[in-house]
């Protein structure tokens, strides 16, 4: 696999901002980014596409590929298995693009793991791990409500899951690089001046 391009792991609570500041990245530097396709146990929803929107497979394939050690990390939410492969990432080196992880898992036992898994691959010294957050669990509570989307028990499955990873951020060693996602412009210039500079364009 290519050393010469970084691998950039992103990850967060639902509402930080995530999704927001990716999409500004991929849409100021469209030649620069690409996104790893994941693998996934579970079954494709309407309009998801095979080797778009993920590699869809079978359990019993899944955990062969795991066993065969073809995935940077793994993980299991809601029965289903997810996964991101090494070739996955080969996948976006070799066209000449940074790739981007994007790991945002429910469980903060799974967040754990997945950077665990992927900090004791040989990937680890061409990554660089964000952590995106929001300035405040009350700030976050607003976004969340804002979205219309949540029912009163997910809102507080939310809130309180995002406590546990605001609270796992802290682990020393973890991310090499905060975002407190207060202002999106401000935001965004870290997020961007951090990748640059790993890099090594700024």
């Amino acid at each position: 696999m290519s050393t010469k391009l970084p691998i950039v792991v992103l990850s967060g609570p639902s509402g930080a901002g995530k999704s927001t500041l990716l999409k500004r990245l991929f849409a100021k530097h469209p030649d620069t980014f690409g996104f790893s396709v994941s693998h996934t146990s579970r079954n494709p929803r309407d309009g998801e596409e095979h080797g778009k929107a993920y590699w869809f497979t079978t359990k019993d394939d899944f955990r062969k590929l795991i066993s065969e050690g073809k995935f940077i990390e793994t993980a299991e939410f809601s029965g289903n298995l997810y996964g991101t492969s090494v070739q996955a990432v080969k996948d976006v080196q070799d066209a000449g693009k940074v790739c981007i992880l994007d790991i945002e898992m429910e469980l903060l036992s799974q967040i754990e793991q997945g950077v665990k898994q992927v900090k004791n691959t040989d990937l680890n010294n061409t990554c660089t791990f964000i952590f995106v957050q929001p300035p405040s669990v009350d700030e976050l509570r607003q976004r969340l409500e804002g979205r219309n989307t949540e029912t009163p028990q997910s809102l507080n499955a939310r809130l309180a899951q995002a406590e546990k990873e605001l609270e796992f951020a802290k682990t020393p060693g973890f991310h090499d690089k905060i975002i407190v996602n207060d202002e999106i412009d401000a935001a965004f210039e870290e997020l961007e001046g951090h990748i640059l500079a790993v890099m090594g364009k700024k």
